[in-house]
Order: structure tokens, then sequence, then C-alpha cells
């Protein structure tokens, strides 16, 4: 770490509130009540880190990322999730958006389009998986399984800007589109800390390693 980042987090790190509240990879979007969280030093910024691996926080009420899971390497956003139920207090809330692969595919392709279409879908589903310096898209299927391998139980899909949670009520940022409930163009989940599951936690990290990062150029 460099002297001059190691004295930017000492003098941005705010008081640290009883059962705090975590806004992860918040860039310019404050959430005033919330410590924002973000590797790069933004005005919006409290506390600069890399969630994926120094999230160092206990006994949280919360932590919320908002377009900020599919910027990261798969094997990294397990570690941040990881890093997340660690954070939390005992029945802690997760709260995640991301964009949804389903929606993509769906509205993104068409195998039986004409060929000048497809020319255009091509570089319009490659621009969705690579563009804005996106990692890995997800669907509920995946999304839902690493949550509950990560430790998380009660697994919900909400709705922008809804939550049962009075803590999560309103907190998006990002704009969104006019979509339908069962096929939104994001991904919003929320889910409670549970008990481990290392047996389950080691076959999804075999099975990312194997199944996906060994074929990926190193990062």
């Amino acid at each position: 770490m460099s002297r001059w980042l190691s004295w930017f987090r000492k003098q941005r790190r705010p008081a640290i509130p009883d059962r705090p509240k975590l806004h992860v990879g918040c860039g310019r979007e404050r959430l005033e009540g919330w410590v924002n969280i973000d590797i790069e030093p933004l005005p919006a910024v409290d506390v600069v880190a890399d969630a994926s691996s120094e999230l160092d926080f206990t006994g949280c009420e919360a932590v919320y990322a908002e377009h900020f899971l599919e910027h990261l390497r798969l094997d990294r956003a397990v570690s941040f999730l990881r890093q997340a139920y660690k954070a939390l207090e005992s029945g802690g809330l997760v709260r995640l958006s991301t964009p949804n692969l389903d929606w993509v595919w769906q509205t993104h392709y068409n195998a039986q389009a004409f060929p000048e279409v497809k020319q255009e879908m091509a570089i319009q589903v490659n621009l969705a998986f690579r563009g804005w310096e996106h990692q890995f898209l997800w669907n509920r299927e995946f999304l839902g399984e690493v949550l509950e391998a990560c430790g998380f139980v009660d697994v919900t899909w909400c709705r922008y800007r809804e939550s049962q949670h009075e803590v999560f009520r309103g907190v998006e940022r990002h704009p969104t589109s006019d979509d339908t409930e069962e096929q939104p163009h994001v991904l919003i989940v929320e889910a409670r800390k549970g008990e481990e599951q290392p047996e389950r936690l080691e076959a999804l990290r075999w099975r990312i390693e194997k199944g996906f990062l060994q074929h990926m150029s190193a990062v």
C-alpha cells in the first residue's frame, strides 16, 4: 500500500456507528447514513478499500452493492460475498443489483434474424458482456446458488427500490427501464446471513476454477 493511500484512508475514514450499513462500490453515488466504500478515492467515498479482499468491518446491519458484482471476476465476486458475510452481524442483510443475463439474451439476440441484423446483435451482446468493464453477467439461478453457498439464506428477488426491509427501500440510484417483473433487465436480490456452508462453498469454488477460470486469460 502506498503512503499516500494509507494517509488518505486515515483522513477519510468516518466514525463508524454501531451496526454500520455498508454501501459497496459506491462510485460517485453517496448514500447518507451509510459507510460509502469504493476502490477509488472519489468525492463520495468514506472508505477506500477493495471489497473483494478487505472489507474490514464487523457487526454490520446491512451490505448494499448496486451494479458492482458484474465488474468483478467470478472468483472475486465470490470473495466479495464472503467478505460481506463476515462483516454482517448474525442475521444481517445483503442487497445486490446486477444486469440480468436472461434479459440480455432474450432482448439482444435472435438466431433467426436476417444476417445484417445479426451483425448488430453480435456487437450488442458482446457489449453487454464486455462493455463498461463488465467481467461476468449473472442469471437468477446461478446468483442464488452462489449466495447460498456463501452462507446466505432467505434469498428474495425484489423490484426496483422496493423491499420488505426498511433499510433497503429506495436505495437504488442507477436509472431503470420499463420491463416486466417476470424478466427484469436488472436482477435485484436480498438475502440474510445464515449458517456457514463450507462444503457447498468449496464445491462452488472448484466448479468455478475448473469450469471457468482455467479457460480464461490471467487478469
